[in-house]
């Protein structure tokens, strides 16, 4: 199997569930679905929930097909923020947010928990621009079941299935649709261009921005490990512990407590109800390291979680703009160049830019300057030219 190609082989185990919760009963429903794409139900999000910028501000519950199994049909929520105005006489032209880490907890749902700071100052950004934005919480978050994190078919069916379920009701959207995503989200958004001409044929998609791109090579495995020395305190071991979620729920074989220490233990159970941002506090302020953290490398099951959070083609069928920051530690300038390299050679029209000052979460305010354009571009259909033949690494 060629190392980008997701493995979607291994069976869940039925009886173990983590991270869900009772939110309310929006989330749950337990009518037959019939087919995929469709909406089941909205309402208006609360003032936490909603986002500054937007005149209307949605939850969305909507069928979608399980990215585990690839058959299954089950509910997903998410959110749809609309500009303010009257909009155009095509619809307001639809951007399909995909966030980064929350964690798999359902409180950490954005539709139900709301948005980072940043989240929301950036979707304010294209929302004051005149661009609706609908944003999926991913499958099993919020709603029943594990959220298989990192793991990208489910995220990808989840985007391009709310694309659908706001494109084939009332919503005064476009039939075009623009991707962008963050992080966990910026796979996300690469997996829905790559997933869409088999699953989702149907929709338009112009283009797709991503900004801190995971890519879980071979080579960008070794570049993860080793800017991530095993006995320096590692806040970033809140990421193992939510691969690890996806590890339990894809192979019968693992154990937890086999490969965690006593006194990491409980900071990686924590994960069922503590969103990630309380994670890293508790890793951080435990002082974990990799060497106290395990008694025995996972690695051997993770690589095997990775599989999952490969992308099916690396030859996409839309523009992508890849947004790195030169001091990201998340996902390091080598994982990201890596990706950029790879999918020039498969030949995706990439532009690739480098900001050598801003971290991980910095590449995403700092890119707008670059961003507006292309997005602008892709949806008048103008020409977007790849700097494949330069890339910026």
């Amino acid at each position: 199997m060629s190392e980008n190609k997701v493995a979607q082989t291994t069976p869940l185990q039925s009886n173990l569930t983590l991270g869900d919760s009772y939110l309310s009963d929006f989330y749950r429903y337990d009518d037959p679905l019939e087919a995929p794409g469709k909406l089941l139900r909205q309402e208006r999000l609360n003032e936490k929930q909603s986002n500054p910028g937007a005149a209307h501000n949605f939850r969305l519950l909507y069928s979608s097909t399980d990215g585990i199994d690839g058959e299954d049909l089950l509910p997903v929520s998410g959110a749809l923020f609309l500009p303010v105005g009257k909009a155009p006489s095509d619809g307001w032209p639809l951007m399909a947010w995909t966030h980064g880490t929350v964690g798999i907890a359902d409180i950490c749902a954005p539709s139900w928990n709301g948005r980072q700071r940043q989240d929301r100052d950036h979707i304010e950004f294209w929302l004051t621009k005149g661009f609706a934005v609908v944003a999926s919480d991913y499958q099993g978050l919020g709603t029943a079941g594990t959220h298989p994190y990192l793991a990208t078919r489910p995220e990808a069916y989840s985007n391009l299935d709310i694309i659908r379920a706001v494109q084939s009701d009332h919503f005064p959207v476009s039939d075009k649709v623009v991707l962008f995503g963050q992080s966990q989200g910026a796979g996300a958004a690469i997996a829905t261009a790559a997933y869409a001409s088999s699953y989702a044929p149907d929709l338009h998609i112009v283009g797709a921005v991503a900004t801190g791109v995971p890519f879980f090579s071979p080579k960008a495995l070794i570049a993860l490990q080793e800017s991530r020395p095993p006995d320096r305190v590692d806040p970033m071991l809140a990421y193992n512990m939510l691969a690890l979620s996806l590890v339990q729920r894809t192979d019968p074989s693992f154990v937890l407590t086999d490969y965690m220490t006593k006194e990491a233990l409980p900071i990686a159970r924590s994960i069922e109800n503590t969103c990630h941002k309380d994670v890293r506090s508790k890793v951080a302020s435990e002082e974990l390291t990799y060497d106290r953290t395990f008694k025995k490398s996972p690695s051997g099951h993770l690589a095997t979680a990775f599989a999952r959070m490969g992308y099916p083609t690396l030859k996409l069928a839309v523009p992508t703009f890849v947004g790195t920051g030169g001091k990201d530690k998340d996902t390091p300038p080598r994982m990201q160049a890596a990706f950029a390299a790879r999918a020039c050679q498969a030949g995706s029209t990439i532009v690739s830019k480098l900001y050598p000052d801003l971290d991980h979460r910095g590449v995403v305010p700092g890119s707008t300057a670059d961003t507006l354009p292309f997005v602008r571009a892709a949806f008048s259909g103008s020409e977007i030219s790849s700097n494949c033949d330069r890339l910026p690494f």
